[in-house]
């Protein structure tokens, strides 16, 4: 399965329901990668999350051990309150269950697309990230 097939189905289970899988897909990729592309872009968030001063968190995400909690806040600033807005109301949904969602969902699905602190095996090494990096750049 797919890292953005796994994180819709995550937050749609955290939503409710009421989440159209459509909709979520398209939320998430509006706020974690590129909507037009369909796609998760793990290495901006991680170089986000690093940017921030946030990462000791990112490395435990990253690493096989136990992954540190992520605030409610720290992902606000991190991704921009204008779009945590934005998704809250393109789901129908409150902002708070919306980043209470994205709480749980950010650490596990950068921890499932890493091993041992390295991101770039979980996109099928160098050439995998070129690909990524193309999709992206389209």
């Amino acid at each position: 399965m797919d890292i953005m097939k796994l994180a819709t189905q995550m937050l749609q289970s955290k939503l409710g329901a009421n989440a159209d899988s459509q909709q979520v897909e398209s939320a998430l990729g509006g706020l974690l990668g590129n909507a037009q592309q369909g796609g998760i872009d793990l290495g901006g968030l991680v170089g986000g999350l690093k940017n921030s001063g946030l990462g000791d968190i990112a490395e435990s995400w990253l690493g096989d051990g136990a992954n540190e909690n992520i605030s409610r806040s720290q992902i606000e600033d991190l991704l921009g309150s204008d779009k945590i807005k934005q998704a809250a109301s393109q789901l129908g949904t409150d902002q708070n269950d919306l980043l209470k969602g994205l709480q749980d969902l950010i650490p596990q699905v950068v921890d499932k697309s890493s091993s041992g602190g390295n991101l770039l095996d979980s996109v099928g090494g160098l050439g995998g990230l070129a690909g990524l990096a193309g999709k992206f750049l389209k």
